[in-house]
């Protein structure tokens, strides 16, 4: 008899040859939460912990025809985006989205993580990205979940303590996503690392400690995957970002060095360290 098959969710984003981020923290994070993974690769990034040294775009009919593909033929239960890298791109996801009934009042929940730049600076968008960005995904988000950073680009909004993140998430959803969670992980004066979800009906505070450690590359995608993660398990919203905060919260307090410089968070601390013992 064959098992049941687990939820799946699908990441549209960039690969990081460092194994950190992208479409690598997706993909782990899925798994350590019960999900499937499923992928449409955007770009594929020469990077390690020093900093990002190429990259190659995917074709936009060949970004947009993967999440064709594996929608035609499997039940998606969320999807996020990632590193989208040209406007082109991200017109070809907008469009295949809308195809697949992916997004804002469709059937499936759309999680918008705008990545704009790398942990190092780097900038991932063309000119004309974070305009299309704005134009054309922000309306088809279920959920928005911008760092700092990415709110000041989006917004023009400087945010420096929790007071300013509500008047953030506003201004966000003013541009058309259904709700928005604003990471505060770049808020280091906080001795707390308080994440707000304003869901357009409620305001939510989603608290949790700020581990002493430099190594947090992949924590925002982390962050946003295991959101993704939940909705396609079937929580409700409120729910999945609260079991994404506990997530990446255990995932930054075990995160590891790897690397010269800033070193990945941690997917494996829900995962066994040794098989039992009769299989030594």
């Amino acid at each position: 008899m064959a098992n049941e098959a687990p939820p799946a969710a699908l990441t549209i984003a960039g690969s990081d040859s460092g194994g950190a981020a992208g479409l690598q923290a997706d993909l782990r994070t899925f798994l350590t939460c019960g999900v499937h993974g499923l992928v449409a690769v955007t770009a594929v990034t020469v990077q390690n912990t020093l900093g990002v040294h190429d990259r190659a775009d995917v074709p936009a009919r060949i970004v947009a025809g993967q999440i064709e593909a594996v929608a035609a033929d499997m039940p998606i239960g969320a999807a996020k985006t990632g590193m989208l890298a040209s406007t082109e791109i991200i017109s070809a996801v907008a469009e295949a989205c809308d195809r697949a009934d992916i997004g804002r009042d469709r059937a499936i929940p759309f999680v918008v993580d705008p990545v704009a730049a790398s942990m190092h600076g780097h900038p991932l968008f063309d000119a004309g990205g974070l305009a299309a960005l704005r134009d054309e995904l922000l309306p088809r988000a279920t959920v928005l979940t911008p760092n700092l950073d990415e709110v000041r680009l989006l917004t023009g909004v400087e945010v420096t303590d929790r007071a300013g993140m509500r008047a953030a998430a506003e201004a966000l959803r003013d541009l058309g996503p259904r709700a928005v969670l604003v990471k505060s992980g770049h808020l280091v004066d906080d001795p707390e690392c308080v994440d707000l979800l304003h869901t357009g009906t409620e305001v939510v505070e989603l608290a949790g400690p700020r581990w002493p450690t430099p190594h947090t590359h992949g924590a925002g995608d982390a962050m946003a995957s295991a959101l993704t993660a939940g909705l396609a398990r079937g929580m409700a919203l409120v729910e999945a970002a609260r079991f994404a905060k506990w997530f990446v919260g255990n995932a930054v307090r075990h995160s590891y060095p790897m690397g010269a410089k800033v070193g990945p968070v941690s997917a494996f601390w829900r995962l066994a360290p040794e098989p039992p013992s009769e299989q030594r």
